[in-house]
């Protein structure tokens, strides 16, 4: 018989449906597997969403828009050349009814709107061409204004009467953020509002339906070859909502990070619950050892049986994952940029199952291999201790599991560089807490022997021979370090959006406001809010075409934070350097300056391009490239939510295109809706926004980015209690043997209980410390360099949650050592 069938008769014969011993194992794989199946599984099923529906999504199989103007006769040829063309305008407005105001996203659309999918109204209509003087709105604007079809609204010059309600607008996620409700009228309609003029700021869009089988890439490629600097900015049905692409990829890939943090981590749970169940097997093993086993015979017994166990939990956590997703997907509502359909997908499946035992690997193979190499004689005589087997011996699976863990994780990520940042930090705080364990059982061991018997015996249980010391720091540490890294998170957040952006955001926002009339518009809006504060800055819209002596069309990839290459930009000029700007590098050019084009750039931008003072900069307005030498790199502080460009010029460089103004208006609460009603009828073709508004959409897309580290980082939590789990199941022997000598000697239950109770306390004190430090300064990074907001934690909540988090920990801790004091010291003494 071989040795592997051998190994399996006895290793099935131990086994039981309970898996007694073994709980924790499975228990920590389906929790860390289920975890990452989860996320990859929803990551996944809407990015295949997202590109099964490519084409309605987007409107179009290609989408090119160019801002502020209109294709000329020539482009306008050359996109009939790739196929069928649907022409719509996008831009900012007013609907007005009464004297009543609501800023909205028009959209004017021609009669072969839309070229995939249906626009459909309420009650199952599918909405026909738009005659000039009808318009749709959706029910957020109909209920705003308390309009029904037949109602009539005001838009710039123009009375439109309501034909119906918008149930489905089929690109309405192709169309990105809003500033306010959609309303759509036809180009006809467009023309009536009197809204497009030289310098308005809108957006013109040309969705074309290509021949099956062309290829969209191809295509835009050549139309953009043949106008390069058009400024025109594409998309096709591939990446149809590139925003929701991006945010939905980056998430993923954060939560999958976050969950593979917490496998890891789940993994010192299953390397400890691998130690302790074969502890309690050391007879089995002596006895296999006494009749001749091999240690390779009994390795490979509790190899296979490890084998099961650990299959059986990353099944089971492959199920769970996939069963979790609808749940996800009917949970979060419209807080998901599609509702995906449910499908199995294979690949998260498989990554996730990857992990799952590359994991059980690298954690249960250095007790499997210790549990072979210890002699008969030791086994039968020592309860506890140290094992002492060589490190060559374990070292390589755990290293060669580690390398494919790494290699894993940072083939697959959309972001190589944060992706190994990341684990480079969950690996360095596990350094540091297994470095702080070593370094209190040291100190614990030079202490001075106290006179009282229960903090001697707390001590001594820091240092003993077999202590857990070091893997109870590290599961106590993980567990209170994320206790405190969530709150100052949380915290900080809600206080940037609750507090400052409110005290520092202006009121209002007035997009095309005439220059000519720049004077009477501040008059009007101080007739009615005499200490207004109103500030006016040019607005155009352009796109970067090129910097030094790059050219952004030849670009595969962007550079990582060059996010400013990605489509069109505000632009505007100023003689002075802009409030809410500090200079950082260069100098600004005179108030009378009458040289070279010149350009200042946010400093972030500057170090993602590597960009120099005296570097080129060419960008594309209204259609015809320019170029501007920078001058001067700028701090921006973009939490004041004003006027906040990444570029700005010197006067001489865009002044002479045509613009409007954009202002913002500062008031004093309850004026906005005073404000606004004087403005609508003096101009009719500025709209407004209401700060407000949009600080409640932020605030939304905040609450649930946190809503969802706050899930996937709540599961590192319980991996980590399923670590302090494993680290008091695994030193359960020895703390037995303890208790049994103790109340041999005369020690009641209750001061065996106040002995672990005390070096509960004293692990808890020491390591609060340390995980406040690591857990504000994981809090700081995350704050301040990923969400670039401002450092404003709760510092009462968090030292509150850190207690909380603590006494949680003790309480699992002494609810493990209860069972200990109801063990017969009889009977445990005949067992020596």
């Amino acid at each position: 018989m071989s040795e592997w069938r051998l190994a399996w008769r006895l290793a099935r014969r131990e086994l039981d449906l309970r898996f007694r011993g073994l709980r924790l194992l499975l228990a920590c794989l389906l929790l860390g597997v289920g975890t990452l199946a989860a996320i990859g599984s929803l990551t996944q099923s809407i990015d295949r969403e997202l590109a099964a529906r490519g084409s309605t999504i987007l409107g179009g199989d290609i989408e090119l828009a160019v801002s502020q103007r209109v294709a000329t006769p020539d482009e306008r040829a050359a996109l009939g050349r790739l196929g069928a063309v649907s022409e719509s305008i996008r831009m900012q407005a007013m609907a007005v009814r009464g004297t009543d105001g609501v800023p909205i996203e028009l959209k004017g659309v021609d009669a072969a709107y839309p070229l995939y999918g249906a626009l459909m109204l309420r009650r199952g209509v599918t909405a026909k061409a738009l005659d000039a003087k009808t318009v749709l709105v959706v029910p957020a604007l109909a209920d705003r204004l308390g309009v029904a079809p037949g109602a009539q609204l005001r838009l710039g010059t123009a009375m439109f009467t309501v034909g119906g309600i918008i149930a489905v607008e089929p690109d309405r996620l192709g169309e990105g953020f809003t500033l306010g409700p959609v309303a759509i009228v036809s180009l006809a309609g467009i023309s009536r509002t009197a809204l497009v003029q030289p310098g308005s700021l809108y957006e013109s869009k040309y969705r074309v339906r290509i021949p099956t089988g062309a290829s969209p890439a191809a295509m835009v490629a050549r139309f953009k070859a043949a106008f390069p600097t058009g400024g025109w900015e594409a998309k096709t049905r591939d990446r149809a909502a590139p925003g929701a692409d991006r945010f939905v990829d980056r998430m993923g890939q954060f939560l999958l990070l976050v969950g593979l943090s917490a496998l890891v981590i789940a993994g010192i749970g299953v390397g400890n619950g691998v130690s302790s169940y074969l502890a309690a097997r050391r007879g089995s093993i002596a006895a296999l050892k006494v009749l001749g086993a091999t240690s390779s015979i009994v390795a490979r017994i509790y190899i296979l049986q490890v084998a099961v166990v650990a299959g059986l939990g990353i099944v089971g956590g492959l199920i769970a994952g996939v069963a979790t997703v609808p749940a996800i997907i009917w949970l979060a509502g419209n807080a998901l940029p599609v509702a995906p359909q449910f499908a199995i997908q294979a690949a998260p499946l498989a990554l996730a199952a990857a992990y799952g035992m590359l994991i059980a690997l690298a954690f249960t193979a250095p007790p499997l291999i210790e549990a072979g190499h210890i002699p008969a004689a030791g086994l039968l005589r020592s309860v506890s201790g140290d094992r002492n087997v060589p490190r060559r011996m374990t070292l390589p699976w755990v290293a060669a599991a580690a390398f494919v863990i790494i290699g894993l994780a940072l083939s697959t990520a959309e972001q190589p560089g944060l992706s190994a940042g990341f684990l480079a930090a969950v690996a360095g705080v596990l350094m540091i807490l297994a470095g702080f364990g070593w370094a209190v059982r040291r100190g614990a061991a030079l202490l001075p022997r106290s006179r009282r018997p229960v903090l001697r015996l707390a001590i001594a249980g820091l240092h003993r021979p077999g202590s857990r010391t070091g893997t109870l720091v590290v599961a106590l540490g993980l567990g209170l370090t994320l206790f405190v890294l969530l709150a100052a998170i949380r915290t900080s957040i809600e206080a940037n959006i609750a507090r400052t952006v409110p005290q520092r955001a202006p009121a209002l926002f007035a997009l095309d406001v005439p220059p000519d009339r720049e004077t009477e518009f501040r008059h009007v809006i101080a007739g009615v809010a005499r200490h207004a504060a109103v500030r006016t800055v040019p607005a155009m819209r352009g796109t970067i075409t090129g910097y030094r002596r790059v050219r952004v069309a030849d670009l595969k990839t962007l550079p990582e934070g060059a996010w400013a290459l990605r489509g069109e930009r505000g632009l505007t000029y100023a003689a002075t350097l802009p409030e809410g700007s500090t200079l950082t590098t260069g100098a600004w050019w005179p108030r009378d300056y009458r040289g070279p084009p010149l350009v200042s750039i946010d400093e972030r931008l500057a170090r993602a391009l590597d960009l120099k003072i005296g570097d080129p900069l060419s960008y594309s307005l209204l259609g015809v490239e320019r170029t501007a030498t920078i001058a001067s790199f700028r701090r921006i502080s973009w939490d004041t939510l004003g006027f906040n460009f990444v570029m700005v010029f010197s006067p001489n460089a865009i002044a002479d295109a045509p613009h409007n103004l954009a202002a913002t208006i500062d008031l004093a609460p309850g004026q906005e809706s005073h404000v606004m009603r004087a403005l609508l009828p003096r101009f009719p073709s500025v709209s407004v926004i209401e700060v407000r508004g949009v600080l409640g959409q932020v605030r939304t897309i905040v609450a649930q980015m946190a809503t969802a580290i706050t899930a996937a980082a709540s599961v590192a939590i319980l991996a980590g209690i399923a670590v302090l789990i494993g680290a008091i199941a695994a030193a359960r022997e020895a703390r037995t043997y303890d208790g049994v000598i103790l109340r041999t000697l005369g020690a009641t239950r209750w001061q065996v209980l106040a002995v672990q109770a005390l070096e509960y306390a004293i692990l808890s004190i020491i390591l609060s410390l340390l995980a406040l430090l690591l857990g504000l300064g994981g809090a700081w990074y995350v704050v301040t360099q990923l969400f670039m907001f401002q450092w404003l934690p709760d510092y009462a909540t968090v030292v509150a949650t850190l207690i909380g988090g603590a006494t949680l920990t003790m309480a699992i801790g002494l609810a493990g050592a209860w069972p200990i004091l109801g063990a017969r010291p009889a009977e445990a003494l005949r067992q020596l």
